[in-house]
């Protein structure tokens, strides 16, 4: 007869419980560890032990689960929804001192429309990795925001609100005495009054302007997602008091010809750089990165600083940027302006012949950019095409540049980094205020450039810090979740692409990137790719840089425009005692709650840059209905297709009602449409031609028809008689209209 069994330790009792997705009783755990009868007893014991230490929490029906867990039903709040669509959300209630947990929702079984942002949610919620859950909604609690924007609308003596936000009611009535003097056609914020339905009302709080002016469209995004706009009395005084900064103990670069090198429309030049062959003969280089000063006007706790740590990041629409920074600063005197001495803070790196990094120095220094330089202005000089600018620094600044750039780009190529091809929209705004032209941005080598010169940089900070013990403020891009791999791998096998097995790396998509290229399915791929990736964040964990395949990286680049590059500034001042304005004892101790908080601002930014480039290409297309254009299937779902346009890059739903007359099957796992009876198929990826039948620049949403595309089924399939119609029950099939009728 087999004696007792072992008592299992508290590490493995803890470990079995973290790694269990829901929370466990001690019958789970004792039947887990082979435990029986009077082996019990000891567990028990075993699990009262933990519950005093603080590690273990026990909930309903004695269940446990790790200290500061959360619990499997959980009302929670949504936070934002990022730009793959995903509800971010997080507990109603929260009292530990550690960051809140990071909830990402899902529609679930549950029927109605998405919860929106500010809603209270009642969930069941399921851990999926550390610090991170998924979860299930049961039903919406509570009505969402209190303010909403909308379009107001005179009738008669009333006035009526119809929101811009998608999924909300219908409309909200307005009493006379509620308008708030708003005019006919003019976006409002409003108050909601009541929400009940047929007796939604709503106040007007606050006037924006008219929805036919195209520069509404970003105000509306910077209102609906509450980025702050206006600095304080404090912060513009402190503004206005800054002033240059000489040379002092900083070291003198101010005879080293470094240049910026930005957009042609920029203007806050926060970078600058140079190179030169490193002097040992092996073909290595010497390259300095330096960046604004921003640390010697924000000082930590200021006005200045308080009102850049609520944004956490500047917001750039078409028409306007939402500084993080004022104008004084951003433009003035932290703004790398040719011939003007400026602060810097500055990293002189040896790379060797490979692009490896060997060596790296920070000081903080004088410098004066030699030359303002475009993206276009060098790369045109590269290619033999020199300007009055750009000609006398060919040879001994913009070749050296190009030198160093090689070497970095092997590097990088060696290193099997994800190299996604995603082509950036350009919108150009003429001077009436509407949008004169959309085009895909150019992609130059100038370009990548810049990039490697800044990725080099940010190694080298987060590398410096580490061997200080400091504290970093991590860019942490963890791999793709095993849940989105498996998405991935389904969505390309119906593409006909193979993605490894198991644990991926960068690398493993490059061949897959590489065909999809050939084969015309680039688009298509690269996003797919793309909406698999895990969000990067700031913490002070290190993961790792997953799609730049590095094992550590930080912001350090772009102060002007990102907070948490400020707090890279300010810890590197600290650790290499550059000066007293560095970061204060015991701010490192919060870099996990600040990184919280900055990693949603980035989201909010995100969110309302997307927004509003939504509503500029609704408008650029409203005069365009009937037309037909080229586009591929982007998104296959159980209510319709999504799909992308050539050369516009617009975004529309093809509503499943209006598809050629059948019932549709959603195969989800081949994403595809599947015809019941005529055997149409839809399938993601496919080129397709479809008519634009509504641009509704309230909600900045498009809805397209299908004109051609699929593929033909080989007839009706034949039923059982008597058998029930599969499909959409009690709904007629519907019939194909022509483009550009109207379906509202």
């Amino acid at each position: 007869m087999a004696g007792p069994r072992p008592t299992p330790t508290k590490r493995q009792v803890l470990d079995f419980i973290k790694e269990s997705p829901t929370p466990v009783g001690k019958r789970e755990i004792a039947r887990a560890f082979g435990l029986r009868g009077s082996d019990k007893i000891a567990l028990k014991s075993l699990i009262r032990e933990l519950e005093n230490e603080g590690l273990l929490d026990r909930g309903r029906k004695r269940r446990v689960r790790p200290a500061g867990a959360l619990p499997p039903v959980l009302i929670i709040d949504v936070v934002d929804i990022d730009s793959d669509g995903e509800v971010l959300c997080k507990p109603a209630r929260w009292e530990e001192k550690a960051p809140p947990p990071v909830i990402y929702l899902r529609q679930g079984k549950r029927r109605g429309p998405a919860p929106g942002k500010g809603d209270r949610v009642l969930a069941n919620v399921l851990r999926a990795g550390k610090n991170t859950y998924t979860a299930e909604a049961i039903r919406v609690l509570g009505s969402g925001p209190k303010a909403l924007l909308g379009i107001y609308e005179q009738r008669g003596t009333s006035g009526a609100i119809r929101p811009t936000t998608r999924g909300r009611a219908s409309e909200y009535a307005v009493a006379p005495d509620d308008r708030n003097g708003a005019v006919n056609g003019e976006v409002v914020a409003i108050e909601i009054l009541s929400s009940g339905r047929g007796s939604a009302r709503a106040r007007v709080v606050e006037r924006i302007g008219p929805i036919n002016d195209p520069r509404t469209y970003s105000l509306i995004a910077i209102h609906s997602r509450e980025i702050p706009t206006d600095f304080s009395p404090d912060s513009r005084a402190e503004a206005a008091a800054a002033g240059p900064i000489g040379l002092d103990d900083r070291t003198d670069l101010r005879d080293i010809p470094l240049v910026t090198i930005d957009g042609a429309d920029a203007r806050d030049f926060d970078d600058a750089i140079w190179a030169e062959p490193d002097k040992d003969g092996k073909g290595g280089w010497q390259i300095i990165v330096a960046i604004a000063d921003v640390a010697a006007y924000i000082r930590p706790g200021e006005a200045l600083d308080r009102d850049a740590y609520k944004r956490g990041t500047s917001v750039y629409f078409p028409d306007r940027v939402v500084p993080m920074l004022p104008e004084e600063i951003s433009n003035g005197w932290c703004s790398l302006l040719p011939n003007e001495p400026r602060p810097c803070l500055a990293v002189r790196m040896t790379i060797d012949a490979e692009g490896n990094l060997r060596k790296h120095v920070f000081m903080r220094g004088l410098m004066r950019s030699a030359a303002r330089l475009t993206y276009e202005q060098v790369q045109k000089a590269k290619d033999g095409f020199p300007d009055d600018t750009t000609g006398p620094l060919l040879d001994t600044v913009i070749e050296p540049l190009y030198g160093a750039y090689a070497a970095l780009l092997n590097a990088r190529e060696k290193r099997g980094t994800l190299d996604l091809d995603i082509p950036e929209l350009s919108i150009v705004i003429g001077e009436n205020g509407h949008v004169a032209q959309i085009e895909p941005r150019a992609r130059l080598d100038s370009h990548k450039l810049i990039e490697e010169f800044m990725i080099a940089a940010n190694v080298a900070a987060a590398e410096s810090l580490e061997s200080k013990g400091a504290p970093v403020m991590y860019r942490a891009h963890e791999a793709p979740s095993m849940e989105k791999l498996e998405g991935l791998r389904q969505s390309l096998a119906a593409l006909d692409y193979k993605l490894v097995k198991g644990a991926v790396r960068p690398i493993h998509f490059s061949g897959i990137l590489e065909r999809a290229a050939g084969d015309g399915n680039s688009r298509i791929v690269n996003d797919l790719v793309l909406r698999s990736q895990s969000k990067a964040i700031y913490g002070p964990e290190n993961p790792g840089h997953f799609g730049l395949a590095l094992q550590r990286y930080c912001h350090f680049t772009s102060p002007i425009r990102r907070y948490p590059d400020l707090l890279v500034h300010r810890a590197l001042i600290a650790a290499h005692q550059l000066g007293d304005d560095g970061l204060p004892p015991g701010d490192g101790e919060r870099f996990d709650e600040m990184g919280e908080t900055l990693s949603l601002a980035e989201r909010r930014a995100e969110a309302a840059e997307r927004e509003a480039r939504e509503r500029y290409v609704t408008a650029f297309l409203s005069d365009r209905i009937g037309a037909e254009f080229p586009g591929r299937i982007s998104g296959v779902t159980r209510f319709g297709l999504f799909v992308t346009l050539d050369n516009i890059g617009a975004d529309g739903l093809i509503p499943i009602s209006t598809l050629p007359s059948d019932y549709y099957d959603h195969d989800e796992p081949l994403n595809r449409l599947v015809g019941r009876d005529s055997g149409q198929i839809f399938t993601l990826g496919e080129s397709v031609t479809v008519s634009l039948s509504e641009a509704n620049t309230d909600t900045g949403g498009l809805v397209f028809e299908m004109v051609t595309g699929g593929t033909k089924g080989t007839g009706i399939r034949s039923r059982r008689k008597g058998a029930p119609r599969r499909g959409n029950p009690g709904k007629k099939p519907s019939r194909r209209k022509k483009p550009g009728t109207s379906r509202r």
